[in-house]
């Protein structure tokens, strides 16, 4: 690698602000927020607002919409009315 032209590779925390979840990886990110970690030391911290600890397909907590019964009510209030002529 060519010096001085890369980002700076480096440990990042990455915490979820909606749940207790958070996660120590590596990352080129900057950041001037700081936190503390479990082993003592201090990282660069970036908040996020959702992660795999609070969206609900990692959670299990996903809703399932029922399409069909939707169609057949917007059918059913949008239909063209027949109407008979004498």
């Amino acid at each position: 690698m060519k010096k001085g032209i890369h980002p700076e590779y480096r440990a990042v925390v990455f915490q979820d602000t909606s749940c207790d979840f958070a996660i120590l990886t590596r990352s080129t990110i900057k950041s001037s927020d700081t936190i503390k970690w479990n082993d003592g030391n201090t990282y660069p911290l970036i908040k996020l607002e959702i992660s795999s600890g609070s969206h609900p397909f990692f959670t299990g907590k996903q809703k399932l919409l029922d399409t069909a019964g939707r169609v057949e009510k917007f059918q059913k209030k949008y239909s063209v009315k027949k109407t008979s002529k004498n």
